[in-house]
């Protein structure tokens, strides 16, 4: 695994050990960002099941200000650290060890709103649009914020309010998933 492009690009970055980690690959995190940016100027990123960190760093390498890392972990929390140490821009990151929905509510406190968010729960607890829903009602994005989804292939979506589906893009098993947020 690797940074792709930007600022970091070529870093290398290190998995989480075990199982119960399932990293992007290189070849999606490619197409993901290329798909949504692939650059971007400023604003903030919440990888909300953060894993290896990879997609928020990412995300910070492409021109985000800041990224939000979130896994509840203590495997994944350690790399997390060593892969924002490779940065050396760790002042561009906020590591936060707890789960999605305590992690939404000590974010919605301190009032912080997000551009990007990317969401890679583990695939057998696709709640993707319960998410949707949490960062909706509780007010977490800015105007047309995007929210990119990976999960399996076999995720349907209904229609969100809030929300336009842009695009949903295969690679093997993975689907990725774009949403527009409409205020």
């Amino acid at each position: 695994m690797r940074i792709i492009a930007g600022e970091f690009s070529g870093r290398h970055l290190k998995p989480v050990p075990g199982r119960k980690t399932r990293p992007t690959t290189d070849k999606v995190k490619e197409a993901l960002f290329n798909i949504i940016g692939p650059y971007f100027d400023g604003g903030r990123a919440l990888d909300l099941y953060a894993g290896t960190g990879g997609l928020g760093i990412e995300a910070v390498s492409r021109g985000m200000s800041a990224a939000y890392l979130v896994d509840r972990q203590y495997a994944a929390i350690k790399v997390i650290e060593e892969n924002v140490a490779v940065t050396k821009a760790e002042a561009a990151f906020h590591i936060m060890k707890m789960s999605a929905a305590r992690a939404l509510v000590e974010l919605k406190a301190k009032e912080i709103l997000f551009d990007l968010v990317l969401l890679d729960p583990p695939y057998q607890e696709q709640q993707i649009v319960k998410l949707l829903n949490k960062l909706r009602d509780m007010a977490l994005l800015q105007p047309e914020a995007l929210v990119v989804a990976e999960t399996d292939v076999t995720v349907l979506y209904p229609e969100i309010t809030g929300f336009t589906l842009l695009g949903q893009h295969q690679y093997g098993i993975t689907e990725v998933s774009v949403f527009k947020y409409i205020k």
